[in-house]
């Protein structure tokens, strides 16, 4: 279940129409997720 709600948080500015992929979204921490650094520091949920 949590993994569906982080999906959902990383989707929702997607489903928004406000990017293209959910990377992409200033705020997201998607990219971490990816193995990028988003701009954010986060702690993962695992």
């Amino acid at each position: 279940m949590l993994e569906q709600k982080l999906a959902y948080l990383h989707d929702d500015p997607v489903e928004a129409g406000f990017v293209d992929l959910a990377r992409d979204w200033i705020y997201s921490s998607a990219r971490d997720y990816e193995g990028e650094q988003g701009l954010l520091d986060i702690i993962f949920i695992e």
